[in-house]
């Protein structure tokens, strides 16, 4: 039986003045509805590209990506993408920055119904007292906060998540992951996250998937966490399974640091 999602022999080349520069080729990935997949990997493996191509905002140049039975053609709504830096248009507001996309998804909807499902999200994430402020006056946890919203308001067939907590310190970072689990919980939309992280990919995900070094980037291996959900970090961090978990991620990504070319480290 087919699976919710699927990238099939996914590939992305380039041309060049060189000739074709081929990123990802033959990259597979299955996932299950409401599945939460971390993709990890070096610097330059294609893991951005790879989302890119699922969120229809980059040209896929062989394979396809299917999803809930349909082949993908374009970037659409049934996709809520959430980037590392939150692209809010600066002279709305919280809220107007949420509800152009409510707006348009959900049209047939009334003025009120719509206004309820952009408040609700907005609360949700945290930002009850701060809907009605623009960007310049909100911390880059809050933004942050307004691109989880605003993905999760377009009642998505998948959430697209790429480094999102990548530029905030660490407290903020472990208070976003909280804010977005709690949502997911809610929700459970299948979700495909590029981290560069290791213990944030053990806390947040169903699988990790590890990325071969580039060109020419594909899977090379995808590890099963099995921790019961809802999750405590300081209860998970504490388990001999954790640091197996552990162990067998960061031992991928010394392999394949040690396999990367000399030109391409000091690049």
């Amino acid at each position: 039986m087919a699976g919710y999602f699927e990238a099939i022999n996914l590939g992305k080349t380039y041309k060049t003045p060189g000739g074709d520069a081929v990123i990802v080729q033959g990259f597979d990935l299955e996932m299950k509805e409401g599945e939460f997949v971390c993709i990890i990997g070096h610097s330059g493996c294609g893991k951005s590209t790879v989302l890119s191509m699922v969120a229809g905002l980059n040209e896929i140049t062989e394979g396809s990506v299917i999803l809930g039975g349909r082949e993908i053609d374009g970037a659409g709504p049934d996709r809520g993408v959430v980037f590392q830096a939150p692209c809010l248009l600066p002279w709305m507001t919280a809220r107007e920055n949420v509800m152009l996309g409510v707006e348009q998804v959900f049209y047939h909807a009334t003025k009120e119904e719509r206004a309820q499902i952009g408040e609700y999200y907005l609360a949700a994430v945290g930002l009850s007292g701060a809907m009605d402020k623009r960007p310049a006056e909100l911390s880059g946890g809050m933004r942050q906060r307004v691109g989880l919203a605003r993905a999760f308001a377009l009642s998505p067939k998948m959430l697209l998540l790429d480094e999102p907590f990548g530029m905030l310190d660490k407290l903020t970072k472990f208070e976003l992951q909280g804010v977005l689990l709690d949502l997911w919980n809610r929700e459970r939309l299948t979700a495909m996250m590029i981290t560069h992280d290791v213990d944030e990919a053990i806390y947040l995900a169903d699988r990790v998937v590890m990325m071969t070094n580039g060109p020419a980037a594909s899977v090379g291996d995808v590890l099963t966490i099995d921790l019961e959900r809802p999750r405590d970090r300081k209860a998970i961090m504490t388990t001999d399974r954790y640091r197996q978990y552990r162990e067998h991620l960061v031992g991928f990504l010394e392999k394949c640091e040690l396999e990367r070319p000399v030109h391409e480290e000091a690049a």
